[in-house]
């Protein structure tokens, strides 16, 4: 007897219906008629996708929550169809300590009802060995904030402690920010200043120096929130000659331009910034891309409220990102395999998590239920997240995830939330 059943479910648009056998949170069977449960579930014929991976979130949490926390940002991705979650290490204190890292860890397995892990900061070199011991998701380096001698020591750093440690970076040149930025706040207040005060060459120069230092080092990196087609074009020629590295867009970046700041302001101010329709990535390019992290940033009213340049910069999407892409598909534009490919499976080859990201006999049973003909308007007012505001508002997209099980249990079903203790998906518990 299993202790789940979901029956007359779909794995792709075209195929049979199946039934996935569950027991105890495993994926036991995948058959074509049903096996004795002590629950059933009738999917009647609804989409199962692998559960989704959200390989970039701020959940704020320790020393932001009133922006967000673990448990409004683990509601929020699951009301988004995510099952798995790494979050991201600017809280307060930076996750880049072995105390810190810890100290985040029980705060997480206490509030998350996803599973999850944690990227590790870069501060203190002689921290990162202590930290690589507790299985961090990469260690994530913002170029922007450090300068070039202290970006190579913690790539010689990293590099030393071994292993398939990755390396995530926020690819912005600090040079370029300060410069460009002096220059536009003389101009103004505007809010499309801001895609200027972060050009795309600020992007463009960070990616050539990070490509640079994953050849010298033969260090596996991976590139967060690239906006710019060069900087994409760039990555994939690299990945043409075997270095070992990956990209990543958000939702953001691939749906909106920089038009959007002058209709949301600094609703829409993220970094890096939206860009002009000229270098803006689109549709076009997720064959180049490897993964969609939504990068949720969540921020209060009040602090968006504030001028552009000194609101600050996020853009929460955990929720919205799977409706958009399922209106694609809707619209003939991209198919299941691409949202798999992007959502599930590569956020789990690239960033080793075990047991997750596909639908295979011996996987978790994280699973995430779709409703194809299902329509709706992107409302900020529907958000779990703490964070009430999206430049998406009014979007109308077809296709909404109805159900999302981790580990064979339910925690999203109709938009409610339903409560779950979440694993840290890197060590046993």
């Amino acid at each position: 007897m299993l202790d789940l059943c979901l029956v007359n479910c779909k794995l792709d648009t075209d195929s049979e219906t199946v039934c996935l056998g569950i027991e105890n949170g495993k994926i036991l069977s995948i058959k074509k008629l049903p096996s004795k449960a002590d629950t059933t579930l009738d999917l009647q014929g609804k989409i199962v996708l692998p559960g989704l991976i959200d390989a970039h979130v701020h959940f704020r949490d320790p020393g932001l929550t009133f922006k967000e926390d673990f448990n409004t940002g683990s509601a929020a991705a699951a009301a988004g169809g995510f099952t798995t979650v790494l979050e991201m290490p600017n809280t307060i204190p930076a996750t880049d300590t072995p105390e810190a890292f810890n100290e985040k860890l029980k705060i997480a397995r206490r509030k998350s009802l996803v599973d999850f892990g944690l990227h590790a900061g870069v501060g203190d070199l002689s921290h990162i060995e202590e930290v690589a011991k507790l299985r961090p998701a990469s260690f994530k380096i913002f170029m922007d904030l450090i300068d070039h001698d202290n970006l190579m020591k913690a790539f010689s750093e990293i590099n030393r402690v071994g292993g398939d440690q990755l390396i995530s970076l926020h690819a912005e040149d600090g040079n370029n920010v300060r410069h460009f930025t002096k220059l536009m706040k003389n101009e103004g207040s505007d809010p499309e200043l801001y895609a200027q005060a972060r050009p795309p060459k600020a992007e463009i120069d960070a990616v050539m120096n990070g490509l640079l230092l994953a050849r010298k080092f033969q260090q596996k990196i991976h590139f967060c929130h690239v906006s710019t087609k060069k900087s994409m074009e760039l990555i994939f020629q690299s990945q043409k000659a075997h270095l070992k590295v990956t990209s990543e867009i958000t939702p953001h970046h691939l749906f909106l331009d920089s038009s959007y700041l002058s209709k949301f302001g600094t609703l829409a101010k993220t970094n890096p910034p939206l860009r002009d329709k000229d270098n803006q990535l689109d549709v076009n390019y997720l064959s180049m891309i490897d993964i969609i992290g939504t990068d949720h940033a969540p921020h209060t009213m009040e602090e968006k409220e504030e001028n552009i340049w000194d609101a600050p910069p996020g853009v929460p999407g955990i929720e919205i990102i799977l409706p958009l892409l399922l209106t694609l598909l809707n619209e003939g534009k991209i198919s299941f395999k691409t949202i798999r490919r992007l959502l599930c499976e590569n956020p789990a080859k690239i960033f080793n998590i075990p047991y997750k990201g596909f639908i295979k006999e011996g996987m978790d049973a994280d699973l995430t239920v779709v409703d194809l003909k299902r329509e709706a308007v992107i409302d900020p007012d529907d958000f779990k997240s703490k964070s009430r505001y999206t430049p998406f508002e009014g979007f109308q997209v077809k296709g909404i995830p109805t159900m999302t099980l981790v580990r064979g249990r339910k925690v999203m079903e109709d938009g409610e939330i339903i409560e779950n203790k979440g694993k840290y998906v890197y060590m046993p518990e």
